[in-house]
């Protein structure tokens, strides 16, 4: 029966992986937050204990952003859109932060979490509804210094507590400092891949001995993290050409209604 459960698995999780590769392209974001509150929702019907739902949906949710977030910088990097001199910078902080956030998710209860990640979606729903970029950008601004990884590493640990690709942070910040939004967007994107990697090792690592069962790794579940991964691998580039040709304001207001509804569904 669990065996079936795993294949039946692999036609659920890649239409997650569909939705969160279509973000991680548009918006800079790895999709972490659609994939989270569908996945709490999924895993104990796979055998997933209940109390460790809220971890495993965290840390399978961060080892499929790594593929992601990988494609869509990819992407990205061919249409010139990602400030790779920033990404240096940043990658010191984001790899720390991500590990010890990782530590920090560990050593909380589910429930706790739950609420953490519940709060979180409210605030990025507010940031996409009512945010807007506080400079337009000139297209030659190049962000580096060690304020960029001390940001790195406050973005990678809040990251891997609600287990995200980073990029509800890292875009407004880099169009804060006059980075063009697209080119913040792309740039996210490559930082999300080293969160992803720190943040999904620590939960890999530090979860308890046997709390998951069968095709797990620590806290993730692979399943679900390659079922997801290899589909976002596909839609990634799909949201980087939408992102290049559209305007985003209507879709980020969307997007902000749906957050809302995530973070409901996480307190329910």
């Amino acid at each position: 029966m669990r065996g079936a459960r795993v294949i039946e698995g692999f036609w659920v999780f890649p239409l997650l992986g569909l939705a969160a590769g279509v973000m991680a392209g548009l918006l800079g974001i790895g999709g972490g937050l659609v994939l989270i509150g569908a996945l709490v929702w999924l895993l104990p019907s796979y055998g997933i204990p209940p109390e460790a739902a809220m971890h495993t949906a965290l840390a399978s949710s961060l080892a499929s952003i790594i593929l992601t977030a990988a494609s869509s910088a990819r992407a990205h990097h061919r249409r010139g859109s990602v400030l790779w001199k920033t990404v240096a910078w940043m990658v010191p902080g984001l790899l720390v932060g991500g590990w010890l956030g990782s530590l920090v998710a560990v050593a909380l209860a589910g429930d706790l979490l739950r609420w953490i990640v519940a709060a979180y979606c409210f605030l990025v729903a507010a940031q996409m509804a009512f945010g807007g970029p506080r400079n337009a950008g000139t297209g030659d601004v190049v962000p580096v210094g060690w304020p960029m990884t001390a940001a790195g590493g406050g973005i990678g640990a809040v990251s891997a507590v609600v287990g995200i690709g980073g990029g509800s942070l890292t875009v407004p910040l880099l169009v804060w400092r006059g980075v063009v939004p697209v080119r913040a967007v792309g740039t996210s994107s490559a930082c999300g891949i080293f969160i992803a990697i720190a943040s999904a090792a620590g939960y890999a690592v530090n979860a308890p001995a046997g709390v998951l069962p069968a095709h797990a790794i620590g806290y993730i579940y692979l399943p679900a993290a390659i079922g997801i991964a290899l589909a976002s691998v596909l839609a990634a580039p799909l949201g980087t050409r939408l992102a290049h040709a559209i305007s985003g304001a209507a879709l980020k207001r969307v997007f902000a209604v749906f957050m809302v509804l995530v973070g409901i569904s996480l307190l329910v």
